[in-house]
């Protein structure tokens, strides 16, 4: 039945990320009533933010969770792979043309 749940399940593999490893936010991200002191709604993270993975967890024992420390914003936020885009690691080079 297709109920639009995710059915991979991450923990699976080796995390994406790694403690110490600098990372940009790829969307914005609101508290949905999870993150104590802030309220529901407020911007917790916004796309562009720069922070560093601090500690790896899990949640439902199928997912990672990245607690990032967004060093500008003075806070830490759980985060998934798929909202955080790594600045340490080089992307992958295109392959080059052999026809010059």
């Amino acid at each position: 039945m297709g109920l639009g749940r995710e059915e991979e399940v991450e923990i699976r593999k080796a995390p994406v990320f790694l403690p110490g490893e600098k990372v940009q936010a790829t969307r914005h991200v609101k508290n949905d009533g999870t993150y104590f002191g802030k309220e529901i709604g407020e911007n917790l993270v916004r796309k562009g933010d720069v922070g560093y993975v601090r500690d790896i967890g899990t949640f439902l024992q199928q997912f990672y969770i990245y607690s990032v420390e967004w060093i500008d914003r003075g806070t830490l936020v759980g985060m998934r792979a798929r909202e955080l885009m790594s600045l340490d690691k080089q992307p992958a080079a295109a392959p080059s043309s052999a026809a010059e």
